[in-house]
């Protein structure tokens, strides 16, 4: 029996595995798809603190084998958790693991446009993060796709670092907070395409342009270097929406402590409920979920 399963290969699951490692507990990280999370498909990231830069898949790397050199276990394979006795029992398509505690670190994934060099392009000027890849785009001209809150932010955020932001919208309305909005129409650098379809991402190497289609057909080209898709995010938390409460987006419902309604079951990341998704964010979740978890361990008989 593991004293700490870890639900999620990302900066927050590796983060709460290493610190239940180093407080001496047996640590199992279960991953579906790759270890690192959406860092490491960055392609530089200059906002981790004492690190000036580094790419993506180098931090993830790095994480990855601080974890493995203090015992941390890896597997891989999609989590289910059911309640057990005193503990739990972790199971995947490979096997079933018996645990006293467990970290959620699912992470989410960013809602994409599903056109067809939207794969091939992306950290090629398609982006889901302007405060992670803005500043690669100082005093260029960038599209932001959206409407909502996230949209508009990126938007404006973006006007302070790019010569050219243009707001593309499936309507004539935005769906962002009033003073939001206000600001965005006061803004000279930010202008604003509303009721057109992004239809294609032009670009061979690098992103050039978007081709757009409004109601009636009529297309539009316009000339960019980056593309930020801001349509939402979705976390993964279906197969513990039983197990813990989530909220009407899906997100594990846990505060600042990483505790769910569960005892015993600690949420860190991006797939709990919180205002800011980023990094240093994740990492700060995964140590104080990494401390909990082994201190409820500790109560397990």
């Amino acid at each position: 029996m593991y004293d700490v399963i870890v639900v999620g290969g990302g900066p927050a699951g590796i983060t709460a595995a290493l610190y239940a490692a180093r407080a001496g507990k047996s640590v199992l990280i279960l991953e579906k798809e790759a270890f690192g999370g959406q860092i490491a498909t960055s392609p530089w990231v200059e906002n981790y603190p004492a690190v000036n830069k580094i790419s993506g898949a180098e931090l993830a790397d790095n994480m990855f084998n601080q974890a493995v050199a203090h015992g941390v276990q890896f597997d891989m394979g999609t989590a289910a958790v059911k309640p057990q006795g005193n503990g739990f029992v972790v199971s995947t398509e490979y096997g079933a693991f018996d645990c006293k505690s467990v970290v959620l670190a699912t992470g989410v994934s960013h809602k994409k446009l599903g056109l067809p060099d939207e794969q091939r392009l992306a950290g090629k000027g398609v982006c889901y993060c302007a405060v992670c890849d803005g500043a690669f785009y100082k005093d260029k001209a960038v599209c932001v796709v959206g409407d909502g809150n996230s949209a508009v932010q990126y938007a404006l955020y973006l006007s302070e670092i790019c010569a050219q932001v243009t707001l593309v919208t499936l309507f004539d309305r935005l769906f962002c907070d009033k003073e939001l909005e206000q600001r965005l129409r006061g803004c000279e650098r930010v202008s604003w395409m509303q009721r057109v379809r992004v239809t294609e991402i032009v670009g061979d190497d690098r992103v050039q342009g978007l081709v757009c289609r409004d109601d009636d057909g009529a297309v539009t080209y316009l000339d960019c270097d980056a593309v930020f898709v801001a349509i939402g995010q979705q976390p993964h938390n279906e197969n513990f929406a039983e197990l813990v409460s989530v909220d009407e987006q899906g997100y594990i419902i846990a505060g600042e402590d990483c505790l769910t309604t569960r005892k015993g079951v600690f949420a860190a990341g991006d797939c709990r409920t919180k205002s800011v998704r980023q990094c240093a964010t994740a990492v700060g979740d995964g140590a104080v979920a990494g401390i909990a978890a082994s201190a409820y361990a500790d109560t397990v008989q």
